[in-house]
C-alpha cells in the first residue's frame, strides 16, 4: 500500500473542484481538542515523512489511482497529480511545521501546521489530511498513555523506593500480538519507548533504527510462555523452571518465568521458594516471576508476600519492604493506567515498595486507542484567494467543543506555558513550530535520544 495518492478518504478526491475560484493557498493545523489526558506527547511525524513523503509519486501511481477512482465512482484530479509529477518531480509541494518531537503540549493547542507551497496545488493541503492526521494522532496517543503510566509509576517509586533507577524498565511493551498490523506495532511500540526502555515489540526496534537513528531503542530478556512450561507436563513443572534457570540464569542476568500454569501459590511456595530456592539465590542474577491470571490488584501484593515469606525482605529508607535482588515480579495481564495505579496503591497500603514489581502492557497500550482518545482533528484555518488571505473556521451550534481555530497559527511559550497565537503576533524566533518538511525534503531531523531528552525536559 505505497501509493500515496490512494492514501486518503474517497471523498477527498472530489475536493479539488470544491474550493472557490482563485484559491491559491490553504493552511490547516492539527490539535488535540481534549480527551482523557490534559496534555499529549507529540511523536511520530518523522516516521511518516521518511516513509511516505520523501519518495515521489510516479506515473504508475497516477494511472493506478485514476483507474481505481473511476471504478470506485469518485472523481480523480489527474491534471493536478500530473502537474505535481511534471513540475515537482513527483514530490508534494507542501510545507509542514510542528512542535519538536517529544514535546508535551496541553490539549487545545496547535501541534502541527501544513500549507501548500505552489498556488496551483491548494487542494493538496486537505487531501493529505487522512494520512497526516493518522501519522500524528496514533503515535502521539500511545506516547501520551505511556507517559501517563511513567508518571504514575514514578510517583509511587518516589514514595516507596530509595531511588528511580529502575523506572526505565518498569513498563514493558507486550502489545505486538494484539495490534492490528506490523506497522502499528512499529509505530506504537516506538512511541512507548519514548518513555521507557523495555519492549518485546521487535518491529519497534527496527523503526527506531530506520527512522530515528537509534542503534538500540529498547531491551528485553529471555522469558517463558505457557507452552514452554506446560510442554514438560504438570509433573515436570519444577524441571521446566530449573531448565529456565540453567539456560538463562547467571551472574547479572535476568530471566522471567510465567508461573501460574497450574497453581501460582504452589509454584512460589514449593518450587521457587522450595526446591529451586538455593539456585535462585546463588545464580547471581534475578528471577522475575510472572502471574498471568486473576485480579491483579489482589494477586500482585499477595504473590509478593508469598515471595517475601520464602526469600525474605529488607526495609528501605522510605520504610517499605523490598525483596532480595535475586527475585522480582512482573504483572502482564489486565494492565492499564488504572490498574497500575490500583496495584501500586494496594502494595503501598501493605508496606510493599513499588520497586518489587514491573508491568507488561499489551492491547491497552498499542490497540485500545482511537482518534477520539485525545480528540484529534485537522482543520483548515486560513485561505488565500487571489492574493488575499482570510481566516476560516467552523463553529457548529450543536457542539461548540468542535469550534476550530482561525488564521495562520503559531505556538509560543508564555511564563513557561504553551499557548497558541496568531502567527503574525509574535516574532518568528518565538514560534515553537519548526519546519520539518518542505517539497519532498526532510528539513528538521531528530534522533531518538533528542526525542527522549525533550520528553524529560518537559
Amino acid at each position: 500500500m505505497q501509493n500515496l495518492i490512494l492514501n486518503t478518504d474517497s471523498y477527498k478526491t472530489s475536493h479539488f473542484a470544491q474550493y472557490p475560484q482563485g484559491t491559491e493557498y490553504i493552511s490547516s493545523y492539527i490539535e488535540s481538542r481534549g480527551g482523557i489526558y490534559p496534555s499529549t506527547v507529540f511523536f511520530g511525524l518523522q516516521m511518516f515523512i521518511k516513509q511516505y513523503l520523501t519518495t515521489p509519486i510516479t506515473q504508475a501511481d497516477i494511472d493506478e489511482a485514476d483507474l481505481i477512482c473511476a471504478a470506485h465512482g469518485v472523481p480523480f484530479n489527474r491534471e493536478g497529480w500530473s502537474y505535481i509529477l511534471n513540475t515537482h518531480q513527483g514530490y508534494l509541494p507542501l510545507e509542514i511545521e510542528a512542535v519538536p518531537e517529544g514535546a508535551e503540549v496541553p490539549t487545545g493547542n496547535v501541534m502541527a501546521q501544513v500549507i501548500n507551497t505552489d498556488p496551483a496545488c491548494a487542494w493538496l493541503t486537505s487531501y493529505i489530511e487522512t494520512a497526516l492526521l493518522r501519522a500524528i494522532w496514533y503515535p502521539t496517543t500511545v506516547a501520551t498513555i505511556s507517559r501517563a503510566c511513567h508518571k504514575i509509576i514514578a510517583g509511587y517509586l518516589n514514595e516507596t523506593a530509595d531511588d528511580l533507577s529502575s523506572l526505565p524498565f518498569k513498563l514493558h511493551d507486550f502489545g505486538a500480538r494484539g495490534a492490528s498490523s506490523e506497522e502499528t506495532v512499529a509505530i506504537g511500540g516506538l512511541a512507548h519507548l519514548v518513555n521507557f526502555m523495555g519492549t518485546d515489540s521487535l518491529s519497534a526496534i527496527v523503526a527506531g533504527r530506520r527512522y530515528y537513528g537509534a542503534d538500540m531503542a529498547g531491551y528485553s530478556i529471555p522469558a517463558a510462555e505457557h507452552s514452554t512450561i506446560t510442554s514438560w507436563g504438570r509433573d515436570g513443572e519444577a524441571d521446566a523452571y530449573r531448565n529456565m534457570l540453567n539456560q538463562f540464569g547467571g551472574k547479572n542476568k535476568v530471566v522471567a518465568v510465567v508461573s501460574d500454569s497450574y497453581n501460582l501459590w504452589a509454584a512460589i511456595d514449593d518450587l521457587w521458594g522450595g526446591k529451586l530456592k538455593n539456585q535462585v539465590e546463588t545464580m547471581g542474577g534475578t528471577l522475575v516471576v510472572r502471574p498471568d491470571s486473576g485480579n491483579p490488584v489482589e494477586v500482585v501484593p499477595q504473590a509478593i508476600e508469598h515471595l517475601m515469606a520464602k526469600f525474605g525482605s529488607r526495609t528501605n529508607s522510605k520504610g517499605y519492604r523490598v525483596l532480595p535482588d535475586c527475585v522480582r515480579l512482573i504483572q502482564g495481564d489486565g494492565v492499564n493506567p488504572g490498574s497500575i495505579k490500583a496495584i501500586l496503591e494496594a502494595m503501598k497500603q501493605q508496606g510493599i515498595s513499588a520497586e518489587n514489581v514491573s508491568f507488561g502492557m499489551g492491547g491497552e497500550l498499542l490497540q485500545k486507542v482511537h482518534r477520539d482518545t485525545q480528540k484529534f482533528a485537522m482543520k483548515a484555518s486560513a485561505i488565500c484567494i487571489n492574493g488575499n488571505w482570510k481566516d476560516i473556521y467552523k463553529d457548529p451550534v450543536t457542539d461548540h467543543g468542535k469550534r476550530s481555530k482561525k488564521g495562520r497559527l503559531a505556538l509560543t511559550r508564555k511564563n513557561g506555558q504553551y499557548q497558541t497565537v496568531a502567527r503574525d503576533s509574535i516574532p518568528a524566533s518565538a514560534n515553537e513550530l519548526v519546519t520539518v518538511f518542505r517539497n519532498g525534503q526532510l528539513i528538521t531531523e531528530y534522533t531518538f535520544d533528542q526525542v527522549r531528552g525533550q520528553v524529560s525536559a518537559d
